[in-house]
């Protein structure tokens, strides 16, 4: 599959911090990118929910999404996703029933089952001190679903329960993943499934391969629907793109240090001293980045479509400086020929 026949496009905004900005920038540039994709004719826009990361401020995807869906006119904005055990499923579907409501046909619920955040951070946000768990992830989902469709059984201790607008308000709900786990849930209940590969890369195929195995038709789609979030910075040169791309190294060895800060500079990546594990971190954790010039990055996604099969792709881009992002989505519209709409 190659981008001269491309697949959707679509964008992941973690609505990063850059040092020496506030969160206020960052969410002033996301509306920014959020408006330029939509002239530049990407298909949707994602908010990813991180809590207690000073390099992200795209802690409340609700929020954000009512933001941007209401600068824009016809991109489809929703979340990437909603982290289900942080919240409880009723106020999630009145949430996305409200968004639903006010911009009918352009909201999606994306869904994930991780945290999203340090173990602390996620026991003040659950506000319990029980073990923090993923098992119950079904029944919270089924919750979910029902208090959209009024689906409770009879003597359900909800069934008396009403979310509203959420009935007749059910935007698509999709199943975010970065393992197996959430591929089979998504194949099992006939639910599109995005994959996380900017950051599990090793799992990509056997996620989709168990997905697209284990779909089985539902009311609302007969056949899988894949897609996958890849990391993505497009430059004029290789050399300009590498310059670009390694703040993302050193922002990747804080976090997985504990020590998440916000996005470093080219000049403060410069100056750090890198140890020889350092860099392997750094290289792990980036090595599935497309990173380089137009041409480049061209044959970087065509390799990974025809490897994936996916049927849309995700870009997310992070860099320091915000016009060197918009760019970014700009030269990659421009080699996919995604029909621009007049600004």
């Amino acid at each position: 599959m190659s981008l001269a026949r491309s697949v959707p496009l679509s964008v992941l905004d973690l609505a990063p911090v850059s040092s020496g900005s506030t969160p206020s920038d960052a969410l002033r540039n996301s509306t920014e990118l959020a408006q330029l994709a939509e002239r530049l004719g990407y298909t949707r826009y994602w908010l990813a929910e991180h809590h207690g990361m000073p390099g992200i401020a795209s802690s409340a995807p609700a929020v954000l999404i009512a933001h941007l869906a209401g600068a824009t006119s016809t991109l489809r904005v929703g979340s990437g996703g909603v982290m289900l055990p942080n919240h409880p499923p009723l106020v999630v579907a009145e949430q996305f029933g409200m968004l639903e409501a006010l911009h009918p046909g352009r909201i999606d619920l994306g869904i994930g089952r991780a945290p999203g955040t340090d173990q602390n951070t996620a026991r003040a946000l659950r506000r319990t001190a029980g073990p923090l768990s993923a098992d119950d992830f079904p029944e919270q989902l089924g919750e979910l679903i029902a208090f959209f469709t009024g689906g409770f059984p009879a003597g359900h201790p909800y069934a008396d329960v009403r979310a509203v607008p959420a009935a007749g308000n059910m935007p698509p709900i999709w199943l975010l993943g970065s393992s197996g786990y959430s591929a089979q849930v998504a194949g099992i209940l006939g639910l599109p499934f995005a994959f996380a590969h900017h950051f599990s890369s090793e799992n990509t195929l056997p996620a989709l391969e168990l997905y697209r195995s284990s779909f089985r038709p539902s009311a609302g789609r007969e056949r899988p629907y894949a897609m996958i979030a890849a990391a993505v910075i497009c430059a004029e040169s290789d050399e300009q793109a590498r310059e670009l791309a390694a703040p993302s190294g050193l922002a990747m060895l804080r976090l997985r240090r504990g020590e998440p800060g916000t996005w470093p500079s080219p000049e403060e990546t410069a100056a750090y001293r890198y140890s020889s594990l350092d860099r392997e971190i750094i290289r792990s954790a980036t090595s599935s980045y497309v990173v380089g010039g137009p041409e480049t990055v061209r044959a970087g996604l065509d390799q990974l479509l025809a490897a994936t099969q996916v049927d849309e792709l995700m870009i997310t881009t992070n860099v320091h400086n915000q016009t060197e992002r918009l760019r970014s989505y700009e030269r990659i519209a421009d080699m996919a020929g995604l029909a621009y709409a007049p600004a």
